[in-house]
């Protein structure tokens, strides 16, 4: 068994306080196996009517995700919080846990699509979103000059 630094990293790249604290983003598993956790990761599919949004938001409830559009910006956010309580007979804690987390992604769709036009539905922990293609106009107008006569 390796022993972690107290100086430096691991062989793995890791310090003695991963094993208390875990790096952003990591769940343990059974066996303190220590993996990446799958929170926002997005699928985008170009369609004949527009963008296939599907993004995997595991065990956030639908009430805690949020799309939100904004000059333009396709805005999703998702919050969770949780506590794991574990009491003794006599009700004193043995454990007591609290988990509160929160992240977000942002897609530029364009300043021509409106949030009617964005359809979204949430099922078994995965969002899926249809952003309809619009074409963007110029952002300068044409310049159009005037004959002069003479």
């Amino acid at each position: 068994m390796m022993m972690p630094s107290l100086f430096g990293r691991d062989m793995f790249g890791r310090d003695m306080f991963d094993d208390f604290f875990g790096y952003p983003l990591e769940t343990r598993r059974p066996h303190h196996e220590v993996m990446k956790t799958d929170m926002m990761k997005t699928d985008i599919k170009d369609t004949d009517q527009g963008y296939e949004i599907t993004m995997n938001i595991p065990g956030v409830k639908k009430e805690n995700v949020q799309a939100e559009l904004k000059d333009g910006y396709l805005t999703i956010s998702a919050t969770t919080n949780s506590s794991d309580e574990e009491k003794d007979d006599e009700g004193r804690y043995i454990r007591r846990e609290r988990h509160y987390g929160s992240c977000s992604r942002s897609f530029y769709v364009g300043e021509e699509v409106t949030q009617d036009e964005i359809k979204a539905k949430f099922e078994d922990g995965t969002l899926k979103l249809l952003v309809p293609k619009k074409e963007e106009k110029p952002a300068v107008e044409e310049k159009k000059y005037i004959t002069i006569e003479g």
